[in-house]
């Protein structure tokens, strides 16, 4: 087995302490940093996220391997800079006005980042100024709007009006109340039940 391999069943087992030393390994054997990144640390967490989506896994196992995966990008984060390797795109997120739920919001953002995006948690209870302030300053190709409460979820749909204006921001929501039908009745691109349909939404998204 490879050290990539390696990389990768440590992250789905969830050893952060194996995969930061198989990500050393990797550097120390000249492997290059975008393999390392793509076919080791991202292809354990991708996998994860598939297993997630079919009810295979359940959160415990995403947190773990999310922890081995941050343990191995740790290794990298220097040389990915150095290398000028882009992110897949830049996705702005953070829980609506008035709603302090974060457990699926982290979700989703763990999901994305082990798919290669780069990820921007403007945290909970976040009014619609500061999605714009936030989309203004990253430039994202994506905001992703969490909502745990009905009585929050209009907060969506203002944050949405106030987004077309940014015709190059795609608009994707979720949240135990929210459905497919709000999201169209809304106007946002797109609805996610979870991590890792988020993750799929943004990849077709990005490509439309």
């Amino acid at each position: 087995m490879s050290v990539l391999d390696d990389i990768k069943e440590s992250v789905i087992t969830g050893n952060a302490r194996k995969t930061k030393e198989y990500a050393e390994q990797a550097v120390a054997e000249g492997i290059e940093v975008g393999i390392i990144l793509n076919d080791g640390l991202l292809a354990g967490m991708n996998y994860i996220g598939v297993r997630f989506k079919n009810n295979e896994v359940y959160v415990p196992e995403v947190l773990i391997a999310a922890r081995a995966m941050h343990s191995g990008m740790a290794v990298i984060k220097q040389l990915i800079v150095s290398a000028g390797i882009q992110e897949k795109g830049i996705v702005v997120i953070g829980t609506v006005k008035g709603d302090m739920h974060d457990i699926g919001k982290n979700l989703v953002i763990m999901m994305l980042q082990g798919a290669g995006y780069k990820v921007i948690d403007l945290g909970i209870d976040v009014a619609a100024e500061k999605f714009i302030e936030a989309v203004d300053e990253y430039k994202p190709q994506f905001v992703c709007l969490s909502a745990l409460l009905t009585t929050t979820m209009p907060q969506m749909k203002t944050i949405v009006e106030q987004l077309q204006p940014y015709s190059n921001v795609k608009v994707l929501i979720g949240g135990a109340p929210v459905t497919q039908k709000y999201a169209d009745d809304i106007g946002a691109h797109g609805y996610a039940p979870d991590g890792a349909s988020a993750v799929d939404k943004a990849n077709e998204l990005l490509v439309s």
